[in-house]
């Protein structure tokens, strides 16, 4: 049963410097792009109702509410589903967000990434402070009891004092999820080759990392990027190692052991938006390694008995060296293996580990 949709939107007005994913400045063909979006979901979706659905990007807020409600309505629902859009800022009015709860959206995730103006134009985002808090109070006038807000840490520019700041600020406004990521510069985005000054090295950003935990302790730390007084279900979903749909140009879904892809162009995907780039067929190991990797990155870590009877192995026996060997960093909880904090900071080096 596959109970959780993605849908990606690709458009952007224009591209962050340190955003290395799939998104366009080509507003000319979102009505195309739409009709491409209903014609794979009416083909792959089965019918099943929605625990979740997610509207990520690129920029959602680029939709208007006539466009959410069409796709919206290509779904069934669960009684009480967990219906999120991702927004920026700048693009939001009160009238947008009042449109967007009456058409059934509970839930969004803003992009704010950081309190100081002088680093959000260093990074190329259009908004400022100001326009991220007004969004908030918009989302809350409108009736969302259900805000994330996103942060990146590491940035040009930015000390450890900045980060904590804005955390704590962030934190006066009564929102329920706060995501924190470490600044990576992949191959595809300008920081690239456009090296900015001033950037956090991996010790400054374990800093920040381990100073946020303090300063975020009345939201529970449910994953190793996200607190929330309400925990995102549908981002559950993925750390659980469920089932989900993905829609969209350069979407990702895993349906019944298959892990697939869509095409990341978007010329391609509009010519031909049911057929996958990639399809994988898990092998019970990859699965297994999967479940693991995924596991580890929830706070409460892996239930052993249920991974011994999903796959009938001995944990314990299988993995006996890895644990040994991270013993300073893996602590054993009632139901089996967490990551401690300093495991947390190596968490990567770690899990690989259990890649075959």
């Amino acid at each position: 049963m596959v109970n959780s949709a993605y849908i990606h939107i690709p458009f952007c007005k224009s591209k962050c410097k340190y955003c290395s994913f799939v998104s366009y400045p080509k507003l000319e063909l979102k009505e195309h792009y739409i009709k491409a979006l209903i014609k794979e979901i009416n083909k792959k979706y089965m019918g099943e109702p929605l625990k979740t659905l997610y509207f990520g990007g690129g920029t959602p807020s680029l939709l208007t509410i006539h466009e959410f409600k069409t796709l919206l309505e290509l779904f069934n629902y669960t009684k009480s589903p967990e219906i999120t859009a991702e927004l920026n800022p700048e693009t939001l009015t009160q009238d947008y967000l009042n449109g967007l709860k009456a058409i059934g959206i509970n839930r969004i995730s803003l992009g704010c990434q950081t309190f100081n103006d002088d680093i959000l134009k260093i990074i190329g985002r259009r908004h400022t402070s100001a326009q991220t808090v007004s969004a908030i109070k918009f989302a809350k006038n409108a009736g969302f009891n259900n805000i994330s807000v996103d942060f990146i840490y590491g940035l040009p520019g930015q000390t450890k004092a900045m980060f904590i700041n804005d955390l704590r600020y962030a934190t006066t406004f009564d929102i329920q999820h706060i995501s924190l990521y470490g600044l990576k510069i992949d191959e595809c985005c300008y920081f690239y080759s456009h090296t900015p000054e001033n950037l956090g090295d991996e010790d400054m950003q374990a800093e920040m990392y381990l100073s946020a935990l303090e300063v975020l302790q009345n939201f529970t730390h449910y994953e190793i990027s996200n607190f929330g007084k309400k925990p995102s279900i549908h981002n559950l979903n993925y750390w659980n190692n469920r089932n989900y749909y993905g829609f969209g140009a350069a979407a990702h879904g895993y349906v019944k052991n298959i892990r697939y892809s869509n095409p990341k162009n978007l010329d391609d995907y509009i010519k031909n938006p049911t057929k996958h780039l990639i399809e994988n067929v898990l092998t019970q190991q990859q699965q297994l390694e999967e479940e693991i990797f995924l596991g580890f990155r929830k706070i409460i870590g892996i239930n052993v008995k249920q991974i011994n009877k999903k796959f009938n192995i001995n944990f314990d026996k299988k993995y006996k060296k890895i644990i040994e060997k991270y013993h300073k960093f893996i602590k054993q909880t009632q139901n089996g293996y967490a990551l401690n904090t300093e495991g947390i900071l190596i968490s990567n080096v770690i899990l690989s580990e259990f890649l075959e």
